[in-house]
């Protein structure tokens, strides 16, 4: 059985003061959730302070980024090995923000989820597609071509990957794929990666969640078989609705018998 992965993808919030706090509630109600790992993923100024906090616990520490390169002149950059100085064990990568916003295309991604496996940070790759593209019925060519570039030529390793889909059109509108639209994606993305790898390492590869999951919807999403956990946004904010959506993975993983 996989290991659900729940993390909480802080974005662009929280003053260092604010992380601590935010994160030491979390650690509070967490202590117990062995068969849950729990990622936080602050912005980079509160990375150290944040896993100072959460350091000794079942908590994990994840960036929100990183570029491609070991190092040179990339101003306003932080390479795999800086997250590493910092006992970072994960990093966002493709996030539909970073996309859309910044522009980036699935050949940026795939340099970095290839960097991040050289530098011992799992990655966690983001693909999923916007409303236009699902009311256009192309959700199923959007995430295929999303998946296959942004792991083309991934060889050893590729099992330590955690792919996230997220539904754009569902993520802060609060508006959330049904579960059966998400173990749709979800199995179409399992099916990908035992083409792209072999079906031993599509297996054992976990895909999360992400789009607008909530304590309210969060037991009945991580129930279907090929979802294997949550990328939290707004509700990783609080730290008491995250607390619940990871209790709803430990419960859910309890019940299944992980």
């Amino acid at each position: 059985m996989r290991k659900p992965i729940v993390a909480g993808n802080w974005k662009m919030n929280k003053s260092v003061g604010e992380a601590v706090e935010l994160a030491s509630g979390i650690k509070i109600d967490l202590a117990d959730c062995v068969n849950v790992d729990v990622v936080l993923c602050p912005p980079f100024t509160a990375l150290k302070a944040v896993g100072d906090v959460i350091s000794g616990t079942v908590m994990k520490l994840g960036a929100q980024n990183m570029h491609w390169e070991k190092e040179g002149a990339y101003t306003g950059e932080v390479c795999a090995g800086m997250l590493r100085d910092l006992y970072c064990r994960y990093v966002i990568l493709g996030h539909s923000e970073r996309r859309a916003y910044f522009h980036e295309p699935d050949e940026t991604i795939n340099l970095k989820v290839k960097a991040a496996i050289v530098g011992a940070i799992t990655p966690i790759l983001c693909v999923g597609e916007t409303l236009e593209e699902r009311e256009g019925n192309k959700t199923e060519q959007v995430v295929s071509a999303q998946v296959r570039a942004c792991l083309k030529d991934v060889g050893e390793g590729a099992a330590s990957i955690v792919v996230a889909y997220e539904p754009v059109w569902a993520i802060g509108t609060g508006r959330t794929a049904t579960p059966e639209q998400a173990q749709e994606v979800h199995a179409l993305s399992r099916g990908l990666l035992a083409d792209i790898f072999d079906k031993k390492t599509a297996d054992s590869i976990r895909i999360q969640y992400g789009g607008s999951m909530k304590p309210g919807n969060a037991k009945e999403l991580m129930s279907q078989p090929d979802i294997d956990g949550g990328l939290i946004g707004g509700a990783a904010l609080d730290a008491g609705s995250f607390v619940e959506i990871v209790r709803a993975a430990f419960h859910n993983a309890a019940s299944e018998g992980n």
